[in-house]
């Protein structure tokens, strides 16, 4: 996925991608409340400044079939440098987010800058990446929650169904 090609620290590529993930979909309060004082202290140079444009979204029938053009989803991204001081080359923070949100991109890319510093990683995973985790699941909780309220056992209909026709028979 992303390199973290300039960072001194050896990273799982695996937990960068998880938590660029959860980055995108972060809420912007919580973006904005947890990186609040790190945005302030920290310069940085804009690699990518945010630009928005269209990506295409394909699907596929059945998840297994050939694939096909679903539509188009706009989509804004940056790329930064975080810098604590003059002298200092930071890590290089990416982001993608769904949406036109301008400033929700440069939070998420100088999140994704910190959380590569040894020196933030563990405070920013315990304020910003665990609350991400519970709000994500309480809302997916909740979608199917609602969901199955809507849901239709079609087997037990069809099964009920072909009960009757055996004790008319009988």
């Amino acid at each position: 996925m992303f390199q973290s090609f300039d960072s001194s620290a050896a990273l799982n590529k695996d937990a960068r991608a998880q938590w660029m993930a959860l980055l995108a979909r972060a809420p912007m309060p919580l973006l904005e409340r947890t990186l609040e004082i790190h945005a302030q202290q920290r310069r940085t140079e804009w690699l990518r400044r945010p630009e928005t444009g269209l990506y295409m979204v394909q699907g596929r029938v059945g998840g297994t079939g050939e694939r096909f053009n679903l539509g188009e989803i706009t989509v804004t991204r940056c790329t930064l440098r975080s810098k604590a001081d003059d002298a200092q080359r930071g890590p290089v923070g990416v982001a993608y987010v769904l949406g036109r949100n301008h400033r929700q991109a440069e939070l998420a890319a100088l999140a994704d800058a910190l959380l590569q510093e040894p020196a933030h990683h563990h405070n920013l995973a315990h304020t910003l990446l665990t609350p991400v985790r519970q709000q994500l699941s309480a809302l997916r909780s909740q979608h199917e929650a609602q969901t199955q309220s809507t849901k239709v056992d079609f087997f037990t209909v069809a099964r009920e169904a072909g009960d009757a026709d055996d004790e008319e028979g009988a």
